[in-house]
């Protein structure tokens, strides 16, 4: 990323201190030259001279700082988040009264954005009613017939399941787009049943038992291949008196995706997010407790329908009155929930292989990390988080609450779901959506570049990558 404004201001005034200071310096020693015996007076004249020079361009820097430098940096974000982050609200220029007409030529400028983008976007949203009704529909007549329907790539991730398939699979690990076939079945008769099919001539489907990965069961499965080596679908046969409430999910993008070698050079927009929050006991991170976890997966910028966590958490001791007031939960509402152990392994096997998302994550992390023993569970998944993301698009000097951020990102929270674990794991996923392509614009293109963003910025919050 390039150096903000603000450095670049600063240098060029300590340039100008560095030169008054030098040509200061220049005219002592040539008076000494021609006059030695006037050396004290020279000392005194530079040195009230540097003090008074000095003081004059800090101040003029202060407010070159505070009313330009800093008011383009504000509108710079601002435009920005208008032009990549689908922000529509009004850009606020109250700020850039000294700035001419640079503040309100940008507002003209991002108030004809949002009229040209509401055009379009009603225009699309008149041309795809029809085909999401339609897709509804199917979506609903697939997920009503009692066969659980997968669909597997090339590369083993899974790119389509259905309500039934977490009706038969959903005991053996959580469901998920891009996660691997073999989180759910054991690897060696699969494998083998899709081998023989692929070398075989004659036919093109295969009815086999499938033995589970967690060695419980088994299950009735038709396997057939897609076309051109693309991967193959898993027919399930289920209990239709059984029918798990989960919509149909899919994302056939994924099956011309190549796989990448290191996450860290993963494009930010090939990547899986679980964006998450926890609600506790208290604020201390030795002692306090989770009470509630609540998480979303998200990729390639939208969340994922029915890819939710949500649990309540027994903390094993009291719920403070002034913690209940603030999130809503009680005593009575934890009592038979399972307790970290189980909470923490159901949401590390939803977060797994994903990068994980947290409004100060170091807070959120400390309270799963601390019961690593006790859970047998590690977090040791890449993780990001909006405070310092919102700090490298928006500066240091801005608010960087979940509230703040919203707003000038123009996102509505709503008032009920606010400091409820999942209504701000989906505040938080919406202001990540919504920072990810103004990152690109500026330059921050994969995982590892997102990281070293945030690293300038530590002042704020320590790095959880390390």
């Amino acid at each position: 990323m390039r150096a903000s404004l603000r450095l670049r201001v600063l240098l060029l005034f300590a340039a100008i201190v560095g030169g008054a200071v030098a040509a200061t310096l220049a005219g002592v020693w040539l008076g000494w030259r021609r006059a030695p015996e006037a050396m004290p007076a020279l000392t005194v004249a530079a040195v009230v001279s540097l003090f008074a020079t000095g003081l004059t361009i800090v101040l003029i820097w202060r407010l070159f700082d505070e009313n330009v430098a800093r008011v383009i940096d504000r509108i710079a974000a601002g435009l920005r988040a208008r032009a990549h982050g689908g922000v529509s609200d009004g850009l606020d220029i109250a700020s850039a009264r000294h700035l001419g007409d640079l503040g309100p030529a940008a507002a003209a400028l991002c108030e004809r954005l949002t009229t040209e983008r509401n055009e379009v976007e009603s225009r699309l949203a008149l041309a795809t009613a029809d085909l999401e009704a339609e897709k509804a529909q199917l979506a609903a007549i697939l997920s009503e017939i009692p066969v659980a329907v997968m669909v597997v790539d090339a590369r083993d991730r899974i790119t389509l399941y259905d309500r039934q398939c977490v009706h038969a699979l959903g005991q053996v690990a959580t469901l998920g787009l891009d996660r691997s076939v073999f989180e759910y079945f054991e690897r060696a008769p699969l494998t083998e049943a899709v081998t023989r099919l692929q070398t075989a001539t004659d036919r093109r489907f295969a009815d086999v038992d499938l033995p589970t990965a967690d060695g419980l069961g088994s299950v009735r499965a038709r396997i057939r291949l897609i076309g051109q080596a693309r991967g193959y679908v898993l027919a399930i046969e289920v209990d239709d008196a059984v029918m798990a409430e989960r919509p149909l999910v899919f994302d056939f993008d994924l099956i011309d995706r190549a796989g990448n070698g290191d996450v860290a050079d993963t494009p930010l927009s090939a990547l899986t997010f679980v964006i998450f929050d926890t609600e506790t006991t208290g604020l201390d991170t030795t002692r306090d407790e989770i009470v509630q976890i609540g998480a979303v997966r998200a990729m390639k910028g939208r969340m994922i329908p029915g890819e939710t966590f949500e649990t309540l958490v027994d903390p094993g001791r009291p719920i403070p009155p002034a913690s209940a007031r603030i999130h809503g939960i009680t005593d009575a509402m934890v009592t038979g929930a399972p307790d970290i152990r189980i909470a923490a392994r159901r949401f590390h096997d939803f977060a797994r292989d994903a990068v994980l998302v947290a409004h100060n994550a170091p807070f959120d992390l400390a309270f799963l990390r601390r019961h690593a023993d006790v859970t047998g569970v590690s977090f040791d998944n890449p993780v990001l988080d909006t405070v310092l993301l919102s700090a490298a698009v928006f500066g240091e000097t801005e608010e960087h609450t979940l509230d703040a951020i919203a707003e000038r990102l123009g996102i509505r929270i709503e008032g009920a779901a606010r400091h409820t674990a999942m209504g701000d794991a989906r505040a938080t996923a919406s202001v990540l959506l919504r920072l990810l392509p103004i990152l690109e614009a500026r330059g921050v293109h994969t995982l590892r570049d997102a990281v070293n963003a945030m690293r300038r910025h530590q002042r704020l919050l320590p790095d959880m990558n390390r």
